[in-house]
């Protein structure tokens, strides 16, 4: 009477209920896809992390007694693709129930879905224990609405789940949002702390990737591998982060600079994503650091707001609009995406250094992902879905239940504004105000055009004149048509020839 259980690759939570007995009759089914490799191109180091961490967490399942399969990419037994898999499983061990926990991509929950309508024995699914919500908790919450803002959603969380909350039903310090607190530019001071992610060799790992011909990009660094890989490691990390850099993490949150690539940011999120953190755990320890008076109520409001709020939300913006999500392109943008998206071989620096950094480390903090890739993104018109894609693959933390709404609805402005309340693009103003790339670059951030003029500001002029007839009602865009409408005939026209003028030659920018 065997039951076969499937943990995915991203379902790394030995807190989770099932495992708190064991059975001779449950056997855990863990599996290196080839699909998985598949689907996108992926980070060479977010390949080795999800594989390593998958190996760990099985090899700590055995330890404790359970009964685990785990069929290895290279094992003569794969067959490639799931679903071929769990049936030659269930008929080798002559299963007669097959458990899932439900999936955070609508890809595998299809999948699986339409796998198990004629599967021979009987399908159980059971809940992943990871997020606050329910998966249609956003949608039942907005119902009708046109806009579905965070803000609104995260107080309701806050409220239920007590978080930063006074008695009387106000929340902490007397304000919901301390945003406006937590944007200084970082110069230099104080010092950001030394990277204390935990080191591994994973060099065999990709030599079997390499041998098998697996598709990646990026630097593996296998031999010096630095991301968490078990829940031991990744509340080492939290520690380490709420101990020593939440103090500090508020402030310079939207912070960038050449001389540190993460700053104060937590370098937790693969390890959350991937479930060996509760973001409950996370968001009570954040609490508690305020609670004892070691960190600033605008630190923890920040960082909880983004656990909370921000990947809640999203989670459930994914779900209520998928699989009809990934298609919208409101601006009707085509553009293919440059080549240097893949080589970071582009003379603007704030550009040069996200992506390089993206290519050497799978990570960038949200600010770089926002507000230098995807606001060249937006406002060179490049296509969403390739946009979507390239970042899906990029980062070590990146799940499409995540990712997608983040990419397509607060970066591109897809969905018309269903997420966001306006696109979020800049003018190199904003870069040169928050991070030090301008001043190593050969182009000038004060000037829109010209050979020396930095890209970001024709083309964000360019953007806005060009989707007046879209954007102009917004009353969150009314100072910039304002701005517009100073321009003279003659600088007008400047600047949409010269914005064009470098849509023409954007692979040599």
């Amino acid at each position: 009477m065997t039951e076969l259980r499937l943990i995915l690759g991203d379902q790394l939570n030995p807190n989770h209920s099932w495992f708190r007995q064991r059975s001779d009759h449950v056997v855990y089914v863990m599996l290196e896809l080839q699909q998985e490799t598949q689907y996108v191109r992926h980070h060479a180091q977010k390949i080795i992390a999800v594989f390593a961490a998958m190996r760990e967490f099985a090899r700590q399942l055995r330890l404790q007694g359970h009964r685990v399969r785990y069929v290895q990419l290279d094992d003569p037994s794969n067959r490639g693709a799931l679903t071929a898999n769990l049936d030659a499983l269930i008929a080798y061990y002559q299963a007669v129930t097959f458990c899932w926990q439900l999936p955070d991509e609508w890809r595998l929950d299809e999948q699986l879905k339409r796998w198990s309508a004629t599967c021979a024995v009987e399908t159980i699914t059971v809940d992943s224990e990871h997020f606050f919500c329910e998966r249609h908790a956003v949608s039942d919450f907005f119902g009708q609405r046109k806009s579905w803002r965070m803000e609104h959603f995260y107080h309701e969380m806050r409220r239920r789940e007590q978080v930063l909350m006074r008695p009387d039903g106000m929340p902490e310090g007397g304000e919901w949002n301390y945003d406006a607190e937590n944007r200084k530019p970082w110069k230099g001071e104080p010092a950001p702390p030394g990277d204390r992610r935990p080191v591994h060799d994973h060099t065999a790992l990709w030599n079997t990737l390499t041998g098998l011909d697996v598709p990646s990009f990026g630097e593996p660094h296998a031999g010096d591998f630095r991301w968490p890989l078990d829940r031991k490691e990744a509340l080492e990390l939290l520690e380490c982060f709420v101990r020593d850099d939440l103090l500090h993490f508020g402030h310079w949150q939207d912070a960038m600079h050449t001389d540190s690539w993460y700053l104060f940011h937590s370098l937790i999120s693969f390890a959350l994503n991937t479930k060996m953190l509760s973001p409950r755990e996370v968001v009570t320890r954040v609490q508690v650091a305020w609670q004892n008076g070691e960190v600033p109520l605008a630190s923890a409001e920040g960082f909880i707001r983004q656990v909370l709020g921000w990947r809640e939300y999203v989670r459930g913006v994914y779900w209520a609009k998928m699989p009809d999500y990934r298609d919208n392109n409101f601006f009707n943008h085509q553009r293919p995406l440059p080549a240097w998206f893949w080589n970071a071989n582009t003379k603007m620096n704030c550009v040069a250094q996200t992506i390089g950094q993206s290519l050497e480390r799978a990570y960038a903090h949200h600010i770089q992902r926002l507000m230098i890739v995807g606001n060249f993104a937006l406002l060179a018109g490049l296509a969403p879905a390739e946009v979507h894609e390239w970042y899906l693959g990029i980062y070590i933390d990146a799940f499409e239940w995540v990712e997608l709404p983040n990419t397509l609805g607060m970066s591109q402005f897809t969905d018309g504004g269903l997420l966001a309340s306006k696109p979020y693009v800049s003018s190199a103003a904003y870069i040169n105000k928050m991070s030090n790339y301008c001043s190593q670059c050969q182009y000038n951030p004060r000037e829109r055009t010209g050979e020396n003029a930095c890209p970001f500001n024709a083309l964000y002029w360019h953007f806005f004149i060009q989707n007046q007839s879209r954007l102009g009602h917004n009353p969150r865009l009314s100072m910039v048509y304002h701005q517009i409408k100073k321009f003279s005939p003659q600088e007008h026209e400047d600047i949409l020839q010269y914005a064009q003028k470098l849509l023409i030659h954007i692979e040599k920018l």
